[in-house]
């Protein structure tokens, strides 16, 4: 108990982060989202002020499905609580889990602030008590099936109701959502109402009239009349789209529209003057009603993509009101399996005069000409229009210069291979084999580059998308009169050319060309020279060429490109038979990722000054290029004016830090996803402008004291991912409380009890990212994967001690499990082991030696047969005398005293008497025996009978055994015939 109340005093003067295990965020956010949490956390180390000054608690995404007053009692300033998906119905679950979660009474009337509560993705049956600050509540994905007005009596300033997906094929009930006429009609100040995916068969009657977003899409209402939307004149936003859908390309589970829907009275939205929003799509529409819009003047979004219009835009007069309209979606409008020769918009088209931006994805016409878009080329604020997956083939760009102010033309991912002028103006439909299904618009193979390495194009006057097409070679009369394109993209064609300077000659303003993934061959010197603009060049993914063997490659053409800022030739396999240096005195930004760099700096130095000649270069990508080092030459001759170099993703083993002092303008070094292992070769140079440094995913296990000291410019450090057991504030020295960054998530620290990283970390908290959720514990196992706060204060018992404990324990339990397995299988021999080892000890030897020398008058009591003279003489004449004189042995030696008939028996005295004293006044009992022969019978003399009699019975009463038995043999003679044998052998 001591060390635990010695921790804990030592623990109560920490700095903690507060609100721990959640984050506090600027303005008074308390982020505890995806923290795992079972319930609200109590935040029992937080003071009162700071609590007093939460105005937000995220607990999205954990797994809370208990809520009760007392959770909420100390956060009196809470104005938005958000617990969605804690306890989420079984059908929208992975595994389809039960949960209920159950919301005690007054749970959010602790809470007289809150004005904005989601509980969408929870299991609750009805709507708990709620505070009348209330102003939003989100309800979707729940299982509430039902509105009434007493619900919401006391919310007066409810302001957004959201309720989507209570009852559709993820979550099913059955029967549809009920909102009966009225339900709502208390909420005076309701504006924004959504019940999508409620399975809704009609429009909820009796709505506020202070609606200005009815969001009812996504249901099964077929019909709609003036009545549904009567008395919502501030109705600015209306979306009842996929009611009565087309389901030939659907990406969810569709119920096709039944034949003659749906029905939609002519003056259904008449009554909706404030509309500015309308979204009509995916509802099986074949024509468009002009009396739909006559009252929608301020209409200025209309969404009427999915439907079957194909047909009705080429002739429709429903446009000639819409006079403030500024985005129409026409999108996937086209006939089931039948692609057009031609498309004429309709001339009503023309009157909508405020038209910015014009959506025709999937309306699927073969080619593009001048009649086809004709209506729109007068309108004034025209700017955006989007054709992609059309399958026009062919496509006469000339047209977008008529326009005024057309900034943007998407003619991606169709299947033109030549432009040319189209003359006929006939629409013929053509059966198409294939189903046209999957529209949605795909996404590159490679990820989207950062601005770093290439800009986008949003600041260009005119952008011309080309991308995803069947493209195989560039003309210059492509691009007739399209002098004012800017920005042109030409990415994931089939251009197979050698580019030698006049493919792109009409277009005088291009500042940004596009040509990645295709097949181009760069071998002329005066490659895009054309273009006097050109600042951003992509040639990315165009590795045919590169990997052809034997063939050579010329990137001289950079150096005739005096405004080129950005180049990318990343992913074109790059290795060798290319132009030994690049040159140019404007290029600021080279992406070289995806290359064999490795492969051609083995080749001695013939690349080595490959970049050398750039001497404008600031931001350099070197990343998954195979390096297994970056080599002093090489770095030494990169441009000096480098601030910016990326060399992640390859396989880095070894860095010398210390040849940062070759690039003195060096302020980021991006390390990441390489093997570094251990930071303690060289030393970073003092002279280092080093500001940004990424060594994430490295592996590191190892760093040595003040690696990072010398680089006192250094503010942001990314450790992540790494393998760290601890953090050592000797690394950074007194450079540690500069950091502005330092991210060591996803390593296995070892949080024991006396681990010192954690005061570290205390001290410079507000500069690591995600500290309570991201930095964990790798070890004990017991921490494994959760927060090094999370430490529990009984686990920090003495470490010695408890190893100690265990190790005793450990041995207790294997000696009481051995010794009577041992007992049993080899009790005797243990035991005369024992004592064999016992009697030769020598001072077991002698304390029995002086034992007896105490207790008795002779060592040994010899007892022989006198009739046998050649015993008798044996023992007269050498045990006597070796054993009493000591001759023939060194000098220290125990002389014994022996005792014998002839010699020490007392005259007067009977045989038994002084046979008994001889016996029982001896240490032991001799007897000396003699050996005739295996086959000659010898008889014992009673003397040494009785003898031995009585040393028995000594054994018997005193437990001794004092008999020694020493028997004497004629000594061994060779036979005369083996003597003979070895004579004559001699």
């Amino acid at each position: 108990l001591i060390p635990l109340l010695a921790l804990a005093l030592a623990l109560a003067d920490t700095n903690f982060p507060q609100f721990l295990p959640c984050e506090l965020q600027p303005s008074g956010v308390v982020d505890c989202d995806r923290r795992s949490l079972g319930c609200v956390p109590s935040f029992a180390g937080t003071t009162p002020t700071a609590l007093a000054n939460v105005t937000a608690l995220l607990l999205r995404h954990n797994h809370i499905s208990h809520l009760q007053p007392a959770h909420f009692t100390h956060l009196g300033s809470l104005r938005q609580l958000l617990l969605r998906w804690n306890c989420a119905p079984t059908n929208l679950t992975a595994l389809h889990l039960p949960c209920h979660m159950v919301i005690e009474p007054g749970t959010f009337l602790e809470l007289p602030k809150l004005e904005l509560l989601d509980l969408s993705g929870n299991s609750i049956t009805s709507i708990p008590d709620l505070p009348p600050s209330l102003t939003s509540l989100v309800i979707s994905y729940t299982m509430i099936l039902a509105l009434d007005s007493t619900t919401f009596s006391g919310l007066r300033g409810l302001r957004s109701l959201y309720m989507d997906g209570n009852c559709y094929y993820k979550n099913p009930c059955g029967r549809e959502v009920a909102v009966p006429p009225g339900a709502l009609a208390n909420l005076h100040h309701l504006t924004n109402l959504s019940l999508k995916y409620d399975n809704l068969t009609s429009v909820p009657r009796g709505l506020p009239a202070s609606l200005q977003m009815l969001l009812i899409s996504s249901n099964r209402i077929i019909s709609l009349s003036h009545q549904d939307f009567a008395g919502f004149p501030a109705l600015r936003v209306l979306d009842v789209s996929r009611n009565c859908r087309r389901c030939d390309h659907a990406y969810n589970p569709c119920e096709e529209c039944r034949e003659g829907y749906p029905k939609v009275d002519p003056d259904t939205f008449s009554s909706l003057v404030a509309l500015e929003g309308l979204v009509l799509s995916d509802n099986s529409l074949g024509q468009l009603d002009p009396r739909w819009f006559q009252n929608l003047g301020n209409l200025t979004a209309l969404d009427i993509s999915e439907n079957f219009l194909s047909e009705d835009i080429t002739n429709t007069t429903a446009f000639q009101s819409l006079a403030k309209l500024k985005k129409l979606n026409l999108a996937f409008n086209y006939h089931k399996k039948v692609s057009y020769a031609q498309l004429h918009l309709a001339p009503s088209f023309q009157n909508l005069t405020s038209l910015e931006v014009l959506d025709m994805t999937g309306i699927f016409f073969r080619s593009l000409t001048r009649a086809t878009i004709q209506p729109l080329l007068g309108l004034p604020s025209f700017r955006k229009l989007l054709l992609p997956m059309n399958f026009i083939s062919k496509a006469e760009l000339s047209i977008f210069s008529h326009f005024r102010s057309l900034k943007y033309v998407d003619l991606s991912e169709n299947k033109v291979t030549s432009v040319s002028n189209v003359t006929s103006v006939n629409r013929t439909p053509a059966a198409r084999a294939e189903l046209l299904l999957g529209l949605e618009r795909a996404s590159q193979d490679h990820p989207p580059t950062s601005e770093i390495f290439m800009p986008h194009c949003d600041s260009s006057n005119f952008i011309l998308d080309l991308s995803q097409n069947n493209l195989v070679t560039i003309q210059p009369e492509m691009f007739n009169q399209l002098s004012a394109v800017e920005c042109l993209r030409l990415s994931s064609n089939s251009i197979n050319q050698a580019v030698n300077g006049s493919q792109f000659s009409p277009l005088t303003s291009l500042w940004l060309l596009d040509l990645s993934q295709n097949k181009l061959d760069l071998y002329h010197s005066r490659s895009f020279t054309e273009l006097p603009h050109l600042k951003a060049l992509d040639l990315s993914y165009n590795s045919q060429s590169f990997q052809a063997h034997g063939i050579g490659h010329n990137l001289s053409f950079i150096s005739h490109l005096p405004n080129l800022r950005y180049l990318r030739l990343a992913h074109n396999q790059i290795y060798a038979r290319v132009s030994q240096r690049l040159f140019s005195n404007s290029l600021e930004a080279l992406d070289f990722s995806g290359n064999l760099l490795s492969s051609m700096w083995a080749e001695g130095d013939l690349y080595l000054r490959f970049f050398q000649g750039l001497s404008k270069l600031s931001r350099l990508d070197l990343s998954q290029n195979k390096l297994r080092t970056l080599p002093d030459q090489a770095l030494d001759h990169l441009p000096k004016s480098l601030r910016l170099l990326w060399a992640k993703d390859n396989h880095i083993t070894f860095f010398n830090w210390s040849s940062l002092h070759f690039l003195p303008s060096l302020e980021v070094l991006d390390l990441s996803g390489n093997l570094l292992g251990h930071l303690a070769t060289g030393h970073i140079p003092s002279s280092t402008q080093l500001h940004t440094l990424n060594l994430s995913r490295n592996g590191i296990n190892f760093i040595a004291q003040g690696f990072f000291t010398p680089a006192t410019k250094l503010r942001v450090l990314n450790l992540y991912g790494n393998s760290l057991k601890t953090l050592d504030r000797g690394w950074f020295g007194g450079l540690a409380l500069s950091l502005q960054e330092l991210d060591i998530g996803a390593n296995p620290l070892h949080c024991e009890c006396d681990a010192t990283f954690l005061d570290f970390l205390l001290e410079i908290q507000a500069a690591v990212p995600g500290l309570t959720n991201k930095v964990v514990c790798g070890s004990p196992f017991p921490l494994n994967g959760k927060s090094v706060f999370m430490q529990d204060l009984r686990l920090c018992l003495d470490v010695r001690l408890a190893c100690s404990c265990f190790a005793f324990s450990l041995l207790g339990t294997l000696l009481t499990l051995a010794m009577p397995t041992l007992q049993r299988l080899f009790g005797w021999d243990l035991w005369y082991i024992f004592h064999l080892g016992l009697a030769w000890l020598p001072w077991r030897v002698w304390q029995k030696w002086k034992a007896s020398a105490q207790s008795y008058d002779y060592d040994a009591f010899v007892v022989f047969d006198k009739a046998q003279e050649a015993v008798a003489d044996w023992v007269y004449n050498e045990l006597r005398v070796h054993m009493e004189e000591g001759k023939g042995r060194g000098k220290g030696r125990q002389r014994f005293r022996l005792c014998l008939e002839d010699r020490d028996w007392l005259p007067g005295k009977s045989l038994i008497e002084n046979l008994w004293d001889s016996v029982y006044s001896s240490r032991k009992t001799v007897f000396v025996l003699s050996s005739r022969g295996p086959m000659v019978s010898q008889p014992v003399s009673g003397l040494l009978r009785a003898t031995f009699y009585l040393a028995q019975q000594r054994l018997l009463d005193d437990k001794q055994d004092v008999v020694v038995l020493v028997i004497l043999n004629r000594a061994a003679r060779k036979s005369r015939y083996v003597r003979l044998r070895q004579r004559l052998c001699r």
